[in-house]
């Protein structure tokens, strides 16, 4: 019997770690598909999500577009200027899923070379608008006293540069501006829009 006893004894250990090995084996491939299945998820997830979350999100993150090339008049009223003229522009701007249309007023002048210009008329110091003074002959902030030459140099006052100068063109007859914003109160120029 001893003998029976130990047969059966020595079997044991090698019958329980051949079960052993098949659960383990059992449970390595229901984790391999568990985590495949996981995977495969994800991904799905990922490439259904992303373009969801770009579109909810376009507004936060989308810059908005430069303005386009607005009229100012026609090129024959600006060929004899000697003072800075007044004008208003239109122009629309896409920011996110809307458009804004906007007014500003600008002026058409000389530069030291007589070349034509246009000046933003927004003072660089904290965004008043500036007027022309004929009387003194130079460009008056209201709001801080800033003061510019026609041409839109700094002369004196609080402003840390020159009246913006815009991108400008002659097409079919027409002068056109770009509209920008600038930052305010700081001594570079720095484009917002």
């Amino acid at each position: 019997m001893t003998q029976k006893h130990q047969d059966s004894t020595s079997k044991s250990p090698e019958v329980c770690s051949g079960h052993v090995a098949e659960d383990l084996a059992g449970i390595g491939r229901r984790s391999f598909i568990g985590a495949l299945l996981g995977t495969g998820s994800l991904l799905i997830g990922a490439i259904v999500g992303t373009p969801l979350f770009r579109f909810v999100f376009f507004p936060v993150y989308a810059k908005s577009t430069s303005a386009s090339w607005s009229d100012v008049g026609n090129i024959g009223e600006f060929e004899t200027i000697d003072a800075p003229i007044v004008k208003t522009v239109t122009f629309a701007q896409h920011d996110g899923w809307r458009e804004v249309v906007s007014t500003q007023s600008v002026y058409v002048s000389r530069d030291a070379t007589g070349e034509l210009q246009v000046l933003s008329a927004i003072c660089p110091h904290l965004g008043c608008s500036v007027a022309w003074q004929a009387s003194q002959g130079k460009f008056v902030c209201p709001c801080h006293g800033g003061q510019f030459k026609a041409d839109g140099k700094h002369i004196s006052g609080p402003p840390p540069r020159s009246l913006d100068n815009l991108k400008a063109q002659v097409r079919d007859g027409k002068l056109q501006v770009q509209f920008e914003f600038f930052r305010s109160n700081v001594p570079d120029r720095e484009s917002l829009s």
